[in-house]
């Protein structure tokens, strides 16, 4: 025997104690829950919640449409829903949106300015009516007796003259500004209630008072239209005929009142002599009546219109009785 072999019998290395086998009250999953648990996953972020949709919708700002509920941001109850385009735009996905629609606004506002100026304008022109009558009289006077006529009498004549002349402008600027928008107005009122009356554009409305000859016609022609989409069908749905006569007596005097007005135009420009002035005296008196009449029969078919129109907004195209 070596000295450099180990004495006795070496021992062996103890062995390892095999893994348990599950059982059948012990499942294999149960060390990997126990291990889920012991190590959880992170978590996951929480997506964003849209914002809760309002109770009821914006009210729309600025001037609410005409009348109140229940046409409030609607199409007149008479007519259909404007249709929906067919198809798709070219090469998009989705259809095409739907076409803005028109909505009833009052007149009513604009009815009482207009028949308040026409009410002014109807009160200047009784002035210078009175005015015009001063002036064929002292004419008349100076014609007979030069001698017997003062220079403080015929400067005070032409004072008035001037003074009748500039209130005379000034309101019938303003009566046509504010009768316009009223007209207007009630154009695209009434094409709304009735589309199929119009012969031509709303945009006539307002231009077609400023064609040289055209604004003899076609206002009149406009108007009329008017009259007819603003009228309300019969029960049984017939059309029924509301008399024209305050749209054809308005016209017909205001007619006379612009026509004669050029001609008082002309002959006070050209007037030289006593004789001449009171002659055209005599014409811009008969013009300044004519025009208080038409300014009074404006005022009746102003209100009329308006009335008809406030009537068939509220109980629609369908007369009760």
């Amino acid at each position: 025997m070596s000295s450099n072999e180990p004495q006795g019998t070496p021992t062996p290395p103890p062995a390892q104690a095999p893994a348990a086998a599950p059982t059948a009250s012990q499942p294999a999953t149960e060390t990997d829950a126990s291990v889920a648990t012991a190590a959880p996953a992170p978590e996951q972020p929480t997506p964003p919640q849209p914002y809760p949709a309002p109770a009821y919708p914006a009210q729309p700002s600025g001037p609410q449409p005409y009348p109140a509920p229940p046409y409030a941001g609607q199409p007149y109850a008479g007519q259909p829903q404007p249709g929906h385009p067919a198809g798709a735009y070219p090469g998009m996905p989705y259809a095409a949106p739907w076409p803005p629609a028109d909505v009833l606004r009052s007149p009513r506002g604009l009815a009482v300015a207009v028949t308040a100026l026409l009410g002014v304008a109807a009160a200047v022109n009784l002035f210078s009516a009175a005015i015009s009558g001063y002036v064929f009289s002292l004419m008349k006077r100076l014609t007979a007796d030069p001698a017997g006529v003062g220079d403080d009498a015929l400067d005070r004549s032409d004072t008035l003259t001037a003074i009748a002349g500039s209130l005379q402008f000034l309101i019938l600027l303003a009566t046509a500004v504010v009768f316009i928008i009223w007209f207007h107005r009630v154009r695209v009122n009434g094409e709304i209630m009735r589309p199929d009356a119009f012969s031509q554009t709303r945009g006539w409305a307002i231009g077609g008072w400023f064609i040289p000859l055209g604004n003899l016609f076609l206002p009149y022609r406009t108007a009329k239209e008017i009259w007819t989409a603003s009228t309300q069908f019969a029960p049984d749905g017939s059309f029924r005929e509301v008399s024209a006569t305050p749209v054809n007596a308005w016209w017909a005097v205001w007619v006379l009142s612009a026509l004669s007005d050029r001609v008082f135009s002309a002959q006070y420009g050209r007037a030289q002599t006593p004789e001449a002035l009171r002659d055209a005296s005599a014409v811009g008196m008969v013009t300044d009546l004519l025009t208080v009449v038409a300014a009074v029969l404006a005022i009746v078919f102003v209100r009329k219109l308006t009335a008809m129109q406030t009537t068939k907004a509220e109980q629609g195209p369908y007369a009760a009785v």
